[in-house]
């Protein structure tokens, strides 16, 4: 996925008013700074979302420092020139939607139905899943239920960025609670980009903690679908995951062998394992 990126008027007249001072005082001075903020536009050019954001409402909009150190005349302070950045945007028709819920809720399953939507209409989509997620296919999202599309494994957010396509109008994002942080930012930017980008994944961890980034993801959605589960012990309505097993780690791959949906009364966070009953043959 590739951006344009352009100064915004502001910051063409601060380095306007920043090459004239330092040709003022040496010429050598005003060109070094020309070669440093060179180098600096082609680092943007290829991760535009490197720098921080100028404004917090604006993913789009980013600062740039840039320290020039002594350049110049050997008594002049140091200094930095913060210059905003804008990344060109297609189109204002973007969105988010998030379908979040306890496991076995049918989130993967709600999220291939949508990305098949959109391929049957012949609308370029692309699906990714986190690397570390290999439950049923390394390439493939597959649902509890044995539905499946395919899907591009990735690390971390900033390789999922650098993965879609330009021609991509959709992109799929299952077991969000498995990526860092930075997917929020990225999520905004497809977005800002006029892409729809569809989300699924845990609102809730297994001792009922909000599970980031998801939680975060639901608040800049226009879109979120909170699914239900059926508890597995009393069929009521099922809204936590619970672990069935003896583990403190915050991620254990698993399926039924080891986590369960409870629904409210059921849940039980300090329960590791319960008892299985066999089924006897007749």
């Amino acid at each position: 996925m590739s951006f344009r990126v352009r100064f915004t008027p502001e910051a063409k007249s601060d380095l306007e008013r920043l090459y004239d001072f330092l040709a003022e005082q040496e010429l050598g001075a005003a060109e070094r700074a020309l070669e440093i903020i060179d180098r600096a536009w082609s680092l943007l050019e290829e991760f535009p979302f490197s720098c921080r954001k100028a404004e917090e409402s604006n993913p789009f909009l980013r600062e740039l420092v840039i320290p020039f150190g002594s350049i110049g005349r050997p008594r002049r302070p140091s200094y930095e020139l913060l210059p905003s950045l804008s990344v060109q945007r297609r189109g204002e028709d973007g969105w988010i939607e998030v379908i979040c819920g306890p496991m076995f809720s049918g989130k993967s399953e709600e999220l291939i139905r949508r990305i098949v939507r959109y391929q049957i209409a012949r609308r370029p989509a692309q699906t990714f899943k986190p690397l570390l997620d290999t439950r049923y296919a390394e390439a493939e999202v597959v649902s509890h239920s044995s539905l499946s599309v395919a899907a591009q494994p990735v690390a971390d957010s900033t390789e999922l960025l650098q993965a879609v396509e330009e021609r991509t109008v959709v992109v799929g994002i299952d077991e969000a609670q498995f990526f860092d942080d930075g997917l929020i930012d990225v999520v905004e930017a497809l977005a800002g980009a006029g892409r729809h980008v569809i989300v699924a994944g845990l609102d809730l961890d297994y001792l009922a903690r909000p599970f980031e980034p998801v939680p975060t993801l639901m608040t800049r959605a226009e879109y979120v679908n909170k699914m239900l589960a059926v508890c597995h012990r009393c069929g009521g309505p099922g809204m936590y995951t619970q672990r069935v097993i003896d583990s403190d780690d915050l991620v254990v791959l698993g399926a039924t062998d080891s986590y369960e949906a409870r629904c409210r009364r059921c849940y039980d966070p300090q329960e590791a394992s319960q008892e299985r009953l066999e089924i006897a043959e007749v």
